[in-house]
């Protein structure tokens, strides 16, 4: 079985805890307030930030070795590069202050989620960013197109205020055959260490939508 469909099979039962969490399913079916959805850019914006600087902390521990490895993370680099900004335009866009969220701080389940990541690709072992990606790369490709039409249609919102969203809401069989193509040059221990971290990562990323307000 490719480690792909294997990552999917083991990681089945957090991805479905993730898609019940109440926001999730109030949002997709269009009982969202403008609140919540700023309330969800804001924390998005907090770790949205650190895709880049995780990814180069992932890239930056992979051995001599591993330089396909390392040339997956600068292609994941160069695809995310700026995004947090757009986050920045949606909230605009949405009426809100880019700059105050800016300085906010985040949400302690945004807090916890990207400590977690630092922690682990520099103690515990790097390929486990590659749970990270699965889990928002995953989500996205799930959520972010349906969640995007349906607050727009309940909010009256400009298409404006969904770049973030819009761009994250279908990746085609080119992005999934990249990560598939990656996670299949891990060996047994990096692989359970992607496994491990997607299901935790279901879990933290799930406690951000939790903690939205109502």
């Amino acid at each position: 079985m490719p480690f792909f469909d294997e990552l999917q099979r083991r990681t089945a039962g957090e991805r479905a805890e993730l898609l019940s969490v109440p926001a999730i399913v109030d949002c997709l079916a269009g009982r969202i307030t403008r609140t919540r959805y700023v309330a969800f850019l804001r924390e998005a914006y907090h770790h949205v930030k650190h895709t880049v600087p995780l990814l180069m902390a992932c890239g930056s521990r992979f051995g001599g070795a591993r330089a396909a490895l390392r040339g997956a993370m600068a292609h994941y680099i160069a695809e995310e590069t700026g995004h947090e900004q757009w986050i920045l335009e949606d909230l605009r866009a949405c009426g809100d202050d880019p700059e105050a969220a800016r300085r906010a701080p985040p949400a302690a389940a945004t807090e916890l989620l990207v400590a977690y990541m630092y922690d682990y690709i520099a103690r515990v072992n790097p390929a486990g960013m590659l749970g990270m990606v699965h889990v928002l790369e995953g989500t996205s490709a799930a959520l972010a197109t349906r969640a995007a039409q349906s607050i727009a249609g309940t909010l009256a919102l400009p298409p404006s205020a969904f770049r973030y969203l819009s761009s994250h809401g279908s990746l085609d069989q080119a992005h999934v055959r990249f990560f598939a193509d990656v996670v299949e040059q891990l060996d047994d221990n990096e692989r359970d260490h992607v496994v491990h971290v997607a299901r935790r990562v279901y879990r933290l990323y799930g406690d951000i939508f939790r903690g939205l307000p109502a």
